[in-house]
Protein backbone atom coordinates (compact mmCIF):
# COMPACT_ATOMS: atom_id res chain seq x y z
CA UNK A 1 0.00 0.00 0.00
CA UNK A 2 1.17 3.36 -1.05
CA UNK A 3 1.53 6.69 1.28
CA UNK A 4 -1.00 8.56 0.03
CA UNK A 5 -3.49 5.21 0.58
CA UNK A 6 -1.95 5.09 3.67
CA UNK A 7 -2.70 8.61 4.80
CA UNK A 8 -5.99 8.19 3.47
CA UNK A 9 -7.02 4.94 5.42
CA UNK A 10 -5.92 6.91 8.79
CA UNK A 11 -8.05 9.73 8.02
CA UNK A 12 -10.64 7.83 7.76
CA UNK A 13 -10.21 6.09 10.82
CA UNK A 14 -9.91 8.82 12.78
CA UNK A 15 -13.02 10.31 11.44
CA UNK A 16 -14.61 7.06 12.73
CA UNK A 17 -13.30 7.68 15.94
CA UNK A 18 -14.30 11.14 16.18
CA UNK A 19 -17.58 10.53 15.45
CA UNK A 20 -18.03 7.59 18.28
CA UNK A 21 -16.80 9.87 20.74
CA UNK A 22 -18.99 12.41 19.76
CA UNK A 23 -21.79 9.94 19.46
CA UNK A 24 -20.72 8.58 23.47
CA UNK A 25 -20.51 12.72 24.29
CA UNK A 26 -24.32 13.60 23.01
CA UNK A 27 -25.52 10.36 24.35
CA UNK A 28 -24.01 11.26 28.20
CA UNK A 29 -25.49 15.05 27.71
CA UNK A 30 -29.03 13.97 26.01
CA UNK A 31 -29.16 11.22 28.89
CA UNK A 32 -28.66 13.33 31.82
CA UNK A 33 -31.23 16.10 29.98
CA UNK A 34 -33.50 13.99 29.43
CA UNK A 35 -33.42 12.27 32.95
CA UNK A 36 -33.61 16.11 34.60
CA UNK A 37 -37.07 16.89 32.36
CA UNK A 38 -38.41 13.52 33.57
CA UNK A 39 -37.81 13.57 37.12
CA UNK A 40 -39.17 17.36 37.11
CA UNK A 41 -42.24 16.17 35.63
CA UNK A 42 -43.30 13.60 37.64
CA UNK A 43 -46.44 14.52 39.49
CA UNK A 44 -46.31 14.24 43.28
CA UNK A 45 -49.94 13.95 44.02
CA UNK A 46 -50.96 10.45 43.84
CA UNK A 47 -54.31 9.55 41.18
CA UNK A 48 -56.75 7.13 42.68
CA UNK A 49 -55.87 4.05 40.90
CA UNK A 50 -52.54 3.82 42.98
CA UNK A 51 -54.37 3.80 46.63
CA UNK A 52 -56.27 0.57 45.28
CA UNK A 53 -52.74 -0.92 43.57
CA UNK A 54 -51.37 -0.55 47.33
CA UNK A 55 -53.96 -2.12 49.15
CA UNK A 56 -54.79 -4.90 46.47
CA UNK A 57 -50.98 -5.62 46.30
CA UNK A 58 -50.73 -5.93 50.21
CA UNK A 59 -54.08 -8.52 49.87
CA UNK A 60 -52.41 -10.67 47.02
CA UNK A 61 -49.13 -11.35 49.38
CA UNK A 62 -52.19 -11.75 52.16
CA UNK A 63 -54.45 -13.87 50.56
CA UNK A 64 -52.88 -15.06 47.54
CA UNK A 65 -54.57 -14.92 44.21
CA UNK A 66 -57.83 -16.15 45.45
CA UNK A 67 -60.18 -14.50 42.93
CA UNK A 68 -62.43 -12.64 45.39
CA UNK A 69 -62.74 -9.29 46.39
CA UNK A 70 -61.82 -8.37 50.07
CA UNK A 71 -62.47 -4.14 49.31
CA UNK A 72 -65.96 -3.78 48.83
CA UNK A 73 -68.67 -4.50 51.28
CA UNK A 74 -70.60 -6.30 48.22
CA UNK A 75 -69.64 -9.69 47.89
CA UNK A 76 -67.63 -10.03 44.63
CA UNK A 77 -65.12 -11.58 42.37
CA UNK A 78 -61.92 -10.19 41.61
CA UNK A 79 -59.47 -11.25 38.58
CA UNK A 80 -56.48 -9.47 39.56
CA UNK A 81 -55.68 -8.01 36.04
CA UNK A 82 -52.17 -6.60 37.03
CA UNK A 83 -51.33 -8.48 40.07
CA UNK A 84 -48.03 -8.48 39.65
CA UNK A 85 -47.48 -4.69 39.54
CA UNK A 86 -50.14 -3.97 42.58
CA UNK A 87 -47.76 -6.90 44.40
CA UNK A 88 -44.35 -4.70 43.32
CA UNK A 89 -45.82 -1.14 44.60
CA UNK A 90 -47.37 -2.37 47.53
CA UNK A 91 -43.68 -3.63 48.55
CA UNK A 92 -42.03 -0.60 47.56
CA UNK A 93 -45.10 1.34 49.51
CA UNK A 94 -44.76 -0.87 52.62
CA UNK A 95 -40.62 -1.37 52.70
CA UNK A 96 -39.09 1.79 50.52
CA UNK A 97 -40.67 4.68 52.11
CA UNK A 98 -44.27 4.85 51.58
CA UNK A 99 -45.50 7.45 49.48
CA UNK A 100 -42.04 8.82 49.14
CA UNK A 101 -41.04 5.58 47.90
CA UNK A 102 -43.82 5.66 45.48
CA UNK A 103 -43.24 8.91 44.55
CA UNK A 104 -39.68 8.03 43.45
CA UNK A 105 -40.06 5.00 41.98
CA UNK A 106 -42.48 6.60 38.97
CA UNK A 107 -39.76 8.66 38.34
CA UNK A 108 -37.76 6.14 38.14
CA UNK A 109 -40.15 4.82 35.52
CA UNK A 110 -40.48 8.42 34.21
CA UNK A 111 -36.40 8.67 33.27
CA UNK A 112 -36.52 4.50 31.82
CA UNK A 113 -39.42 6.43 29.57
CA UNK A 114 -37.62 9.14 28.55
CA UNK A 115 -34.10 6.94 27.69
CA UNK A 116 -35.74 3.95 26.51
CA UNK A 117 -37.55 6.48 23.75
CA UNK A 118 -34.50 8.77 22.94
CA UNK A 119 -32.37 5.02 22.24
CA UNK A 120 -35.36 3.99 20.26
CA UNK A 121 -36.06 7.43 18.09
CA UNK A 122 -32.22 6.92 17.71
CA UNK A 123 -32.32 3.62 16.07
CA UNK A 124 -34.88 4.59 14.03
CA UNK A 125 -33.81 8.08 12.82
CA UNK A 126 -30.22 7.54 12.90
CA UNK A 127 -29.86 10.99 14.44
CA UNK A 128 -29.13 12.11 18.06
CA UNK A 129 -30.20 15.56 18.26
CA UNK A 130 -33.46 14.94 16.50
CA UNK A 131 -34.14 11.97 18.55
CA UNK A 132 -33.02 14.28 21.79
CA UNK A 133 -35.59 16.90 20.93
CA UNK A 134 -38.46 14.43 19.69
CA UNK A 135 -37.73 12.14 22.74
CA UNK A 136 -38.09 15.61 25.31
CA UNK A 137 -41.38 16.84 23.27
CA UNK A 138 -42.91 13.56 23.58
CA UNK A 139 -42.00 12.97 27.46
CA UNK A 140 -43.78 16.63 27.56
CA UNK A 141 -46.80 15.34 25.92
CA UNK A 142 -46.78 12.03 28.24
CA UNK A 143 -46.70 14.23 31.32
CA UNK A 144 -50.25 13.32 32.42
CA UNK A 145 -50.11 10.00 31.89
CA UNK A 146 -47.02 9.21 34.05
CA UNK A 147 -48.56 8.50 37.42
CA UNK A 148 -47.98 5.66 40.12
CA UNK A 149 -50.03 3.10 37.70
CA UNK A 150 -49.44 0.33 35.67
CA UNK A 151 -49.63 1.82 32.35
CA UNK A 152 -46.10 3.63 32.99
CA UNK A 153 -44.56 0.27 32.78
CA UNK A 154 -45.86 -0.76 29.89
CA UNK A 155 -45.53 2.30 27.84
CA UNK A 156 -41.57 1.23 28.88
CA UNK A 157 -42.12 -2.59 27.36
CA UNK A 158 -44.25 -1.24 24.65
CA UNK A 159 -41.42 1.21 23.52
CA UNK A 160 -38.70 -1.06 23.79
CA UNK A 161 -40.56 -3.82 22.15
CA UNK A 162 -40.43 -1.32 18.94
CA UNK A 163 -36.88 -1.23 19.99
CA UNK A 164 -36.49 -4.99 19.53
CA UNK A 165 -38.03 -5.07 16.30
CA UNK A 166 -36.04 -2.63 14.57
CA UNK A 167 -32.75 -4.25 16.51
CA UNK A 168 -34.19 -7.32 15.08
CA UNK A 169 -34.92 -6.17 11.35
CA UNK A 170 -31.38 -4.85 11.06
CA UNK A 171 -29.60 -7.78 12.63
CA UNK A 172 -31.26 -11.02 12.79
CA UNK A 173 -29.88 -11.39 16.37
CA UNK A 174 -31.42 -14.29 18.45
CA UNK A 175 -31.04 -11.83 21.59
CA UNK A 176 -33.99 -9.84 20.16
CA UNK A 177 -36.27 -12.77 19.74
CA UNK A 178 -35.46 -13.65 23.29
CA UNK A 179 -36.90 -9.95 24.14
CA UNK A 180 -39.79 -9.67 21.97
CA UNK A 181 -40.93 -12.91 23.87
CA UNK A 182 -40.21 -12.00 27.94
CA UNK A 183 -42.43 -8.95 26.90
CA UNK A 184 -45.71 -10.00 26.48
CA UNK A 185 -45.18 -12.39 29.13
CA UNK A 186 -44.52 -9.40 31.65
CA UNK A 187 -47.22 -7.53 30.03
CA UNK A 188 -49.84 -10.30 30.68
CA UNK A 189 -49.03 -10.26 34.35
CA UNK A 190 -48.26 -6.74 34.66
CA UNK A 191 -51.22 -5.20 33.14
CA UNK A 192 -53.10 -8.03 30.97
CA UNK A 193 -55.81 -5.07 29.94
CA UNK A 194 -53.40 -4.45 26.97
CA UNK A 195 -51.72 -7.81 26.08
CA UNK A 196 -54.09 -7.50 22.87
CA UNK A 197 -51.71 -3.83 21.83
CA UNK A 198 -48.71 -5.88 22.09
CA UNK A 199 -49.55 -7.44 19.05
CA UNK A 200 -50.60 -4.69 17.23
CA UNK A 201 -47.26 -3.11 17.02
CA UNK A 202 -46.01 -6.06 15.21
CA UNK A 203 -48.87 -5.54 12.64
CA UNK A 204 -47.61 -2.28 10.65
CA UNK A 205 -44.42 -4.75 9.94
CA UNK A 206 -46.59 -7.22 8.56
CA UNK A 207 -48.94 -5.34 6.75
CA UNK A 208 -46.09 -3.54 4.62
CA UNK A 209 -44.36 -7.18 4.16
CA UNK A 210 -47.29 -8.40 2.69
CA UNK A 211 -48.18 -5.59 0.11
CA UNK A 212 -44.75 -5.16 -0.64
CA UNK A 213 -45.04 -9.16 -1.87
CA UNK A 214 -48.28 -8.38 -3.84
CA UNK A 215 -46.84 -5.59 -5.57
CA UNK A 216 -43.52 -7.00 -6.46
CA UNK A 217 -44.87 -8.59 -9.31
CA UNK A 218 -41.41 -9.75 -10.53
CA UNK A 219 -42.46 -12.51 -8.09
CA UNK A 220 -45.12 -13.81 -9.97
CA UNK A 221 -42.33 -14.36 -12.82
CA UNK A 222 -40.25 -15.79 -10.35
CA UNK A 223 -42.66 -18.41 -10.14
CA UNK A 224 -43.43 -18.91 -13.22
CA UNK A 225 -39.55 -19.47 -14.57
CA UNK A 226 -39.32 -21.86 -11.52
CA UNK A 227 -42.36 -23.83 -13.39
CA UNK A 228 -40.81 -23.50 -16.59
CA UNK A 229 -37.58 -24.72 -15.36
CA UNK A 230 -39.22 -27.36 -13.48
CA UNK A 231 -40.99 -28.61 -16.90
CA UNK A 232 -37.67 -29.08 -18.91
CA UNK A 233 -36.09 -30.83 -16.37
CA UNK A 234 -38.52 -33.37 -15.90
CA UNK A 235 -38.89 -33.35 -20.00
CA UNK A 236 -35.48 -34.03 -19.89
CA UNK A 237 -35.45 -36.76 -17.74
CA UNK A 238 -38.26 -38.32 -20.48
CA UNK A 239 -36.39 -37.99 -23.34
CA UNK A 240 -33.75 -40.30 -22.24
CA UNK A 241 -36.59 -43.09 -21.37
CA UNK A 242 -38.75 -43.25 -24.29
CA UNK A 243 -38.07 -44.94 -27.47
CA UNK A 244 -36.32 -43.18 -30.85
CA UNK A 245 -40.01 -42.77 -32.66
CA UNK A 246 -40.52 -40.49 -29.57
CA UNK A 247 -37.46 -38.39 -29.80
CA UNK A 248 -38.51 -35.82 -32.03
CA UNK A 249 -41.66 -35.11 -30.01
CA UNK A 250 -39.98 -34.36 -26.48
CA UNK A 251 -37.37 -32.70 -28.25
CA UNK A 252 -39.75 -30.01 -30.05
CA UNK A 253 -41.37 -29.82 -26.38
CA UNK A 254 -38.47 -29.16 -24.82
CA UNK A 255 -37.11 -26.80 -27.56
CA UNK A 256 -40.98 -24.78 -26.83
CA UNK A 257 -40.79 -24.20 -23.33
CA UNK A 258 -36.74 -23.61 -23.65
CA UNK A 259 -38.19 -20.81 -26.05
CA UNK A 260 -40.91 -19.84 -23.54
CA UNK A 261 -38.18 -19.27 -20.98
CA UNK A 262 -35.97 -16.99 -22.89
CA UNK A 263 -38.85 -14.91 -23.87
CA UNK A 264 -39.83 -14.85 -19.95
CA UNK A 265 -36.22 -14.04 -18.92
CA UNK A 266 -36.06 -11.35 -21.48
CA UNK A 267 -39.28 -9.37 -20.00
CA UNK A 268 -38.10 -10.31 -16.72
CA UNK A 269 -34.54 -8.21 -17.20
CA UNK A 270 -36.70 -5.39 -18.93
CA UNK A 271 -39.46 -5.45 -15.55
CA UNK A 272 -36.03 -5.60 -12.89
CA UNK A 273 -34.57 -2.16 -14.89
CA UNK A 274 -37.78 -0.75 -14.59
CA UNK A 275 -38.47 -1.83 -10.85
CA UNK A 276 -34.95 -0.41 -9.85
CA UNK A 277 -35.76 3.04 -11.90
CA UNK A 278 -39.12 3.30 -9.97
CA UNK A 279 -37.63 2.36 -6.94
CA UNK A 280 -35.02 5.13 -7.01
CA UNK A 281 -37.79 8.12 -7.48
CA UNK A 282 -40.33 6.45 -5.01
CA UNK A 283 -43.62 8.96 -4.24
CA UNK A 284 -44.66 10.62 -1.20
CA UNK A 285 -44.75 6.74 0.35
CA UNK A 286 -42.02 4.08 0.17
CA UNK A 287 -42.44 0.54 1.03
CA UNK A 288 -39.61 -1.79 2.08
CA UNK A 289 -39.83 -5.78 2.22
CA UNK A 290 -37.61 -6.55 4.69
CA UNK A 291 -36.88 -10.38 4.52
CA UNK A 292 -36.80 -10.92 8.49
CA UNK A 293 -40.44 -9.53 8.75
CA UNK A 294 -41.59 -13.21 8.24
CA UNK A 295 -39.98 -14.23 11.56
CA UNK A 296 -41.88 -11.55 13.31
CA UNK A 297 -45.14 -13.97 12.19
CA UNK A 298 -43.64 -16.46 14.19
CA UNK A 299 -42.21 -14.25 16.65
CA UNK A 300 -45.87 -12.35 16.95
CA UNK A 301 -47.55 -16.43 17.28
CA UNK A 302 -44.99 -18.23 19.83
CA UNK A 303 -45.71 -14.88 22.01
CA UNK A 304 -49.67 -15.28 21.80
CA UNK A 305 -49.05 -17.86 23.88
CA UNK A 306 -47.48 -16.24 26.77
CA UNK A 307 -50.95 -14.96 27.77
CA UNK A 308 -51.38 -18.27 29.46
CA UNK A 309 -48.37 -17.94 31.50
CA UNK A 310 -50.29 -15.95 34.44
CA UNK A 311 -52.21 -16.96 37.29
CA UNK A 312 -54.90 -14.89 36.16
CA UNK A 313 -56.72 -17.39 34.02
CA UNK A 314 -58.22 -16.35 30.37
CA UNK A 315 -57.47 -12.12 31.61
CA UNK A 316 -54.87 -10.99 29.39
CA UNK A 317 -57.33 -12.79 25.83
CA UNK A 318 -60.34 -11.58 27.14
CA UNK A 319 -59.86 -8.56 29.37
CA UNK A 320 -60.62 -6.43 26.35
CA UNK A 321 -63.49 -7.76 25.15
CA UNK A 322 -65.24 -7.81 28.00
CA UNK A 323 -64.39 -4.15 28.87
CA UNK A 324 -65.66 -3.12 25.40
CA UNK A 325 -69.01 -4.64 26.05
CA UNK A 326 -69.66 -2.73 29.29
CA UNK A 327 -70.49 0.87 29.80
CA UNK A 328 -67.79 2.22 31.40
CA UNK A 329 -66.04 3.46 28.21
CA UNK A 330 -69.06 5.79 28.05
CA UNK A 331 -68.51 6.84 31.28
CA UNK A 332 -65.37 7.04 32.40
CA UNK A 333 -63.24 10.28 30.91
CA UNK A 334 -60.20 8.39 29.59
CA UNK A 335 -62.34 6.31 27.50
CA UNK A 336 -64.76 9.03 25.90
CA UNK A 337 -63.66 9.90 22.40
CA UNK A 338 -61.09 12.67 21.60
CA UNK A 339 -62.23 16.12 20.95
CA UNK A 340 -59.05 17.41 19.13
CA UNK A 341 -59.75 21.29 19.50
CA UNK A 342 -59.50 20.59 23.35
CA UNK A 343 -55.88 19.05 22.64
CA UNK A 344 -54.15 21.60 20.79
CA UNK A 345 -50.82 19.89 21.13
CA UNK A 346 -52.09 16.70 19.74
CA UNK A 347 -53.87 19.17 17.31
CA UNK A 348 -50.33 21.12 16.39
CA UNK A 349 -48.13 17.66 16.22
CA UNK A 350 -50.45 15.93 13.81
CA UNK A 351 -50.76 19.53 11.76
CA UNK A 352 -46.80 20.01 11.89
CA UNK A 353 -46.24 16.48 10.66
CA UNK A 354 -49.08 16.27 7.78
CA UNK A 355 -47.54 19.50 6.95
CA UNK A 356 -44.24 18.39 6.46
CA UNK A 357 -45.83 15.50 3.97
CA UNK A 358 -47.74 17.75 1.63
CA UNK A 359 -45.27 20.63 1.64
CA UNK A 360 -41.83 19.32 1.64
CA UNK A 361 -40.33 15.99 -0.55
CA UNK A 362 -40.40 13.93 2.84
CA UNK A 363 -41.50 10.90 2.17
CA UNK A 364 -42.98 8.47 4.97
CA UNK A 365 -42.68 4.43 5.06
CA UNK A 366 -45.79 2.52 4.52
CA UNK A 367 -45.65 0.72 8.19
CA UNK A 368 -44.95 4.30 9.80
CA UNK A 369 -48.11 5.84 7.92
CA UNK A 370 -50.37 2.65 9.25
CA UNK A 371 -48.68 3.35 13.09
CA UNK A 372 -50.18 6.91 12.33
CA UNK A 373 -52.95 6.20 10.54
CA UNK A 374 -54.22 3.73 13.02
CA UNK A 375 -53.33 5.26 16.36
CA UNK A 376 -54.88 8.62 15.02
CA UNK A 377 -58.14 6.77 14.92
CA UNK A 378 -57.84 5.26 18.23
CA UNK A 379 -57.21 8.18 19.75
CA UNK A 380 -60.19 9.47 17.91
CA UNK A 381 -62.21 6.78 19.67
CA UNK A 382 -60.79 6.87 23.34
CA UNK A 383 -58.67 9.83 25.11
CA UNK A 384 -56.85 6.73 26.49
CA UNK A 385 -54.94 5.75 22.96
CA UNK A 386 -53.38 9.66 23.14
CA UNK A 387 -50.36 8.64 24.88
CA UNK A 388 -49.78 5.51 22.35
CA UNK A 389 -50.25 8.58 19.42
CA UNK A 390 -47.72 10.17 21.23
CA UNK A 391 -44.73 7.42 21.86
CA UNK A 392 -45.51 5.85 18.07
CA UNK A 393 -46.23 9.05 16.33
CA UNK A 394 -43.18 10.56 17.48
CA UNK A 395 -41.33 8.08 16.03
CA UNK A 396 -42.61 8.34 12.71
CA UNK A 397 -41.84 12.46 13.24
CA UNK A 398 -38.31 11.55 13.86
CA UNK A 399 -38.14 10.02 10.79
CA UNK A 400 -39.53 12.51 8.58
CA UNK A 401 -37.56 15.26 10.30
CA UNK A 402 -33.96 13.88 9.90
CA UNK A 403 -34.94 12.95 5.93
CA UNK A 404 -35.39 16.83 5.77
CA UNK A 405 -32.23 17.78 7.76
CA UNK A 406 -29.90 15.46 5.42
CA UNK A 407 -31.72 16.64 2.52
CA UNK A 408 -31.00 20.61 3.16
CA UNK A 409 -27.88 20.38 5.22
CA UNK A 410 -25.75 16.74 5.75
CA UNK A 411 -23.82 18.32 8.25
CA UNK A 412 -25.98 21.07 10.08
CA UNK A 413 -27.24 18.49 13.01
CA UNK A 414 -23.39 17.13 13.05
CA UNK A 415 -22.16 21.01 13.91
CA UNK A 416 -24.96 21.38 16.42
CA UNK A 417 -23.93 18.35 18.12
CA UNK A 418 -20.44 19.43 17.82
CA UNK A 419 -21.27 22.55 19.90
CA UNK A 420 -23.21 21.39 22.50
CA UNK A 421 -20.39 18.84 23.21
CA UNK A 422 -18.12 21.49 24.02
CA UNK A 423 -18.10 22.79 27.38
CA UNK A 424 -19.64 25.80 26.77
CA UNK A 425 -22.61 24.08 24.93
CA UNK A 426 -22.87 21.52 27.21
CA UNK A 427 -23.38 24.07 29.91
CA UNK A 428 -26.19 26.16 27.59
CA UNK A 429 -28.26 22.90 26.43
CA UNK A 430 -27.92 22.13 30.60
CA UNK A 431 -29.29 25.75 31.62
CA UNK A 432 -31.83 25.59 29.17
CA UNK A 433 -33.15 21.98 30.34
CA UNK A 434 -33.32 22.65 33.39
CA UNK A 435 -35.38 26.33 32.80
CA UNK A 436 -37.90 24.06 31.25
CA UNK A 437 -38.00 21.12 33.26
CA UNK A 438 -38.19 23.69 36.56
CA UNK A 439 -40.94 25.44 34.49
CA UNK A 440 -42.78 22.18 34.68
CA UNK A 441 -41.83 21.45 37.90
CA UNK A 442 -43.24 24.14 39.45
CA UNK A 443 -47.17 22.99 39.73
CA UNK A 444 -45.36 20.10 41.96
CA UNK A 445 -43.30 22.45 44.22
CA UNK A 446 -45.84 23.21 46.99
CA UNK A 447 -48.18 19.54 46.16
CA UNK A 448 -48.53 16.87 48.55
CA UNK A 449 -49.37 13.17 47.92
CA UNK A 450 -52.86 13.25 48.64
CA UNK A 451 -54.92 15.98 47.08
CA UNK A 452 -56.99 16.81 50.17
CA UNK A 453 -59.72 18.56 47.78
CA UNK A 454 -60.25 15.08 45.50
CA UNK A 455 -59.63 12.71 48.66
CA UNK A 456 -61.66 12.77 51.76
CA UNK A 457 -58.67 12.60 53.85
CA UNK A 458 -60.41 14.42 57.15
CA UNK A 459 -63.47 12.82 56.90
CA UNK A 460 -61.75 9.46 56.94
CA UNK A 461 -60.09 10.47 60.33
CA UNK A 462 -63.71 10.55 61.31
CA UNK A 463 -65.29 8.10 60.55
CA UNK A 464 -62.39 6.15 61.98
CA UNK A 465 -62.73 7.70 65.29
CA UNK A 466 -66.38 7.91 65.29
CA UNK A 467 -68.04 5.02 63.43
CA UNK A 468 -67.77 1.33 63.20
CA UNK A 469 -66.22 1.66 60.14
CA UNK A 470 -65.33 -1.87 59.57
CA UNK A 471 -69.35 -2.63 59.14
CA UNK A 472 -70.95 0.21 57.87
CA UNK A 473 -72.33 -0.16 53.99
CA UNK A 474 -71.75 3.31 53.14
CA UNK A 475 -72.43 4.49 49.54
CA UNK A 476 -69.68 6.69 48.05
CA UNK A 477 -68.60 7.73 44.44
CA UNK A 478 -66.74 6.65 42.06
CA UNK A 479 -63.38 9.23 41.87
CA UNK A 480 -62.65 8.74 45.48
CA UNK A 481 -63.66 5.34 46.83
CA UNK A 482 -59.92 4.44 46.23
CA UNK A 483 -58.77 6.30 49.05
CA UNK A 484 -61.61 4.77 51.56
CA UNK A 485 -60.47 1.20 50.68
CA UNK A 486 -56.44 1.92 51.41
CA UNK A 487 -57.93 3.06 54.45
CA UNK A 488 -59.82 0.18 55.66
CA UNK A 489 -63.31 1.27 54.91
CA UNK A 490 -65.35 -0.93 53.01
CA UNK A 491 -66.52 0.64 49.77
CA UNK A 492 -69.61 0.88 47.46
CA UNK A 493 -67.53 1.29 44.79
CA UNK A 494 -64.00 2.54 43.59
CA UNK A 495 -61.92 3.16 40.45
CA UNK A 496 -61.36 -0.55 39.73
CA UNK A 497 -64.25 -0.03 37.14
CA UNK A 498 -64.79 -3.91 36.07
CA UNK A 499 -65.03 -5.27 39.35
CA UNK A 500 -67.97 -3.19 39.31
CA UNK A 501 -69.74 -4.37 36.04
CA UNK A 502 -71.78 -7.10 34.86
CA UNK A 503 -69.11 -8.44 32.16
CA UNK A 504 -66.53 -9.78 35.02
CA UNK A 505 -68.86 -10.26 38.24
CA UNK A 506 -71.63 -11.98 36.55
CA UNK A 507 -71.88 -15.38 34.35
CA UNK A 508 -72.83 -14.99 30.79
CA UNK A 509 -76.19 -16.60 29.43
CA UNK A 510 -77.22 -17.86 26.44
CA UNK A 511 -78.17 -14.74 25.08
CA UNK A 512 -74.38 -14.05 25.32
CA UNK A 513 -74.69 -11.72 27.44
CA UNK A 514 -73.03 -11.10 30.94
CA UNK A 515 -75.66 -11.54 33.98
CA UNK A 516 -74.56 -10.09 37.04
CA UNK A 517 -74.66 -6.68 39.46
CA UNK A 518 -74.51 -3.60 37.45
CA UNK A 519 -73.41 -1.89 40.76
CA UNK A 520 -71.35 0.75 37.82
CA UNK A 521 -74.47 1.67 36.26
CA UNK A 522 -76.45 2.29 39.65
CA UNK A 523 -73.33 4.59 40.96
CA UNK A 524 -73.20 7.25 37.84
CA UNK A 525 -76.77 6.34 38.19
CA UNK A 526 -77.54 7.74 41.55
CA UNK A 527 -74.99 10.25 41.56
CA UNK A 528 -76.26 11.57 38.11
CA UNK A 529 -79.72 11.85 39.73
CA UNK A 530 -81.08 9.60 36.89
CA UNK A 531 -82.65 7.04 39.38
CA UNK A 532 -84.25 7.58 43.30
CA UNK A 533 -81.50 7.02 45.01
CA UNK A 534 -83.56 5.90 47.95
CA UNK A 535 -84.66 2.91 46.27
CA UNK A 536 -81.14 1.70 45.71
CA UNK A 537 -80.03 2.38 48.76
CA UNK A 538 -82.80 -0.13 49.85
CA UNK A 539 -81.56 -2.59 47.44
CA UNK A 540 -78.17 -2.16 48.66
CA UNK A 541 -78.68 -2.69 52.79
CA UNK A 542 -76.73 1.16 52.57
CA UNK A 543 -76.65 3.10 56.35
CA UNK A 544 -74.42 6.07 55.88
CA UNK A 545 -73.91 8.02 52.17
CA UNK A 546 -70.15 10.25 51.74
CA UNK A 547 -70.98 12.82 48.92
CA UNK A 548 -69.09 15.86 47.65
CA UNK A 549 -70.29 19.24 49.01
CA UNK A 550 -71.30 20.28 45.68
CA UNK A 551 -72.69 17.17 44.33
CA UNK A 552 -76.01 17.14 42.71
CA UNK A 553 -76.72 14.64 45.00
CA UNK A 554 -76.06 16.44 48.51
CA UNK A 555 -78.44 18.88 47.11
CA UNK A 556 -81.72 16.56 47.46
CA UNK A 557 -80.52 14.10 50.17
CA UNK A 558 -80.04 17.70 52.43
CA UNK A 559 -83.79 18.12 51.50
CA UNK A 560 -84.91 14.40 52.97
CA UNK A 561 -85.74 13.81 56.44
CA UNK A 562 -84.88 10.31 56.11
CA UNK A 563 -81.28 11.47 56.28
CA UNK A 564 -79.08 13.28 58.82
CA UNK A 565 -76.17 15.46 58.56
CA UNK A 566 -73.06 13.86 60.83
CA UNK A 567 -70.08 15.20 59.28
CA UNK A 568 -68.99 17.87 56.83
CA UNK A 569 -65.63 19.39 55.91
CA UNK A 570 -65.28 22.24 52.93
CA UNK A 571 -65.35 19.58 50.53
CA UNK A 572 -67.00 16.38 51.78
CA UNK A 573 -70.34 15.16 53.42
CA UNK A 574 -72.06 12.68 55.32
CA UNK A 575 -75.03 11.46 56.29
CA UNK A 576 -76.79 8.79 58.10
CA UNK A 577 -79.60 7.13 56.42
CA UNK A 578 -82.98 7.12 59.09
CA UNK A 579 -85.73 4.38 59.78
CA UNK A 580 -83.91 1.26 57.86
CA UNK A 581 -85.90 -0.98 57.66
Amino acid sequence: MDKTKKEKVKKTQLTDKNKKILNIAFNILAIFCIALFCIALTPKTFQNDTFYTIKVGQGIREHGIDGQDHYSFIDLPYTYPHWLYDVIMSLIYDFMGGFTGLYISTMVLSVALGITLYFTLKKISKNNLVSFGIALGQMYLMKDYVAARAQLVTFVLFVLTILFIEKFLETGKKRYVVGLIIIPTLIANLHSAVFPFYFVLFLPYIGEYIIKLILDAHIEHNAYKWILEYRIKRTNEKLKKVEKNEVDKYQAKVAKLTNELNHINEKFEKYLIKYEERNKRPFKLKIEKIDRVKWLILIMFISIFTGLLTPIGDMPYTYTARIMQGNTTSSINEHLPLTLIDNKPILLCLTVTIALLIFTDSKIRLRDLFFLAGLTLLSLMSRRQVSMLVLFGGMVLARILTELFEKKDKKGTISVMKFMTTTIGEILTIIFVFSISYYVYIPNKNAEYISQSSYPVEAVEWIKQNLDYKNIRMFNEYNYGSYLLFNDIPVFIDSRCDLYTPEFNGEKGEDGKYKGQDIFSDCINITGIATYYDTKFDEYNITHVMTKTNSKLKMLISRDDGYKEIYKDDNFIIYERLNQD
